[in-house]
């Protein structure tokens, strides 16, 4: 009974001491400056949040630009939560810039973190949270979209028959069942491509840097990346990007990979050495490649650039090849996916609001 007390006890003296303390230091962190913020974006936010209770109503500021030391200036003083996407660049310097503005909250609507520099945003008392995982089976099955339209030439197809071109001359694919597939990352998406990929009759291989029980359910077995590469057929990329996994796929690897192999990147660019793949792909040393991500889009996508010259010459060179397509990062695009985005991103700022923490907090590795 002494514990029981003494236990209520040092929890109520916890939260009064929140309550006078780190409330005060949270002021205003239910104010939430956007960046990168499309029309989907605000539409998305505003209906959520429009349902909530007065208590639990967030206030809105979008801005179409992206994140940088420079537009950082946008953010209201007013401002303790600043809302982030993938290509938005939260380095030093925009760290330095936010802090200076009072920002208490980086909230990403990603699962990625990359592209913020968490040892500086821990030493300024930035918080930074995520989205870990909103709908895994979006990116699964736009892999899988991306694997078959390459395979089978839908996309040259597509555009044949628009002309009235019938012919069948250029359009031959092969066979997925019984094929190799090689998947890198054993995470939540990973595990949707592995459970879609075994109705397709195939060999599964992972690599990952623990055992996963949830791919080995679907008979994937893990190896280690040589082996991997050597034996798919097709490699598919569903890790994050760290230090460990830039260019996991580089000149190296390809090397070591079937000639006929097809490469599906729908994780982040900087996984792919592109020059590499270029120099594969102009040799015949590699069946295809179909990309979500480009390691140098931060500069490009989601944005319409049709009418600008495209000075990006390693993706200029990608888009000449027959067997290459890329898409501009939209694998996540879902309806489902961006429900559970805003939703997720609103709950983490809540949260941190309410308790100055939250379980989707991305902290340093320990």
């Amino acid at each position: 009974m002494f514990r029981s007390v003494t236990k209520a006890f040092s929890s109520s003296v916890k939260s009064a001491y929140f309550s006078t303390v780190n409330k005060k230091a949270l002021k205003n962190v239910d104010k939430v400056c956007f960046f990168s913020s499309k029309r989907y974006d605000i539409e998305g936010f505003n209906k959520i949040n429009n349902k909530a209770d007065s208590a639990n109503k967030l206030s809105f500021n979008f801005h179409p630009e992206e994140l940088n030391n420079r537009t950082a200036a946008l953010v209201p003083d007013d401002i303790g939560t600043v809302c982030a996407f993938v290509n938005d660049k939260l380095d030093e310097s925009t760290l330095n810039a936010l802090n200076e503005k009072g920002v208490k909250l980086i909230a990403l609507r990603c699962a990625g973190f990359n592209n913020v520099d968490l040892k500086v945003a821990d030493e300024l008392g930035l918080k930074v949270v995520r989205v870990p995982a909103y709908s895994p089976y979006a990116v699964a099955e736009h892999a899988m979209a991306l694997l078959l339209t390459l395979n089978r030439r839908i996309h040259k197809a597509y555009n044949r028959t628009k002309e009235g071109n019938f012919a069948l001359d250029g359009l031959l694919g092969f066979d997925i069942h019984g094929k190799t597939i090689g998947i890198i990352g054993g995470g939540k998406i990973g595990q949707c491509f592995a459970s879609i990929c075994k109705g397709f009759g195939v060999e599964l291989l992972y690599h990952d840097v623990q055992k996963v029980p949830e791919m080995e359910a679907f008979g994937a077995k893990k190896t280690d990346l040589e082996i991997l590469f050597q034996e798919s057929d097709v490699v598919s990329l569903h890790c994050p990007l760290t230090p460990e996994t830039k260019y996991i796929v580089s000149q190296e690897s390809l090397e070591l990979m079937k000639p006929h192999a097809i490469i599906i990147n729908t994780g982040r660019g900087g996984l792919l050495e592109t020059k590499a793949c270029v120099s594969a792909l102009k040799h015949r040393r590699l069946g295809g490649l179909a990309i979500d991500v480009y390691e140098q889009e931060e500069s490009l996508f989601f944005e319409d650039r049709s009418d600008e010259i495209l000075t990006h010459d390693d993706l200029a060179r990608l888009l000449t090849f027959p067997n290459v397509i890329v898409t501009g990062h939209q694998a996540f695009f879902t309806a489902e996916a961006l429900s559970a985005i805003c939703s997720t991103t609103i709950n983490n700022i809540l949260e941190f609001k309410n308790t100055g923490a939250c379980e989707n907090e991305v902290t340093l590795p320990k």
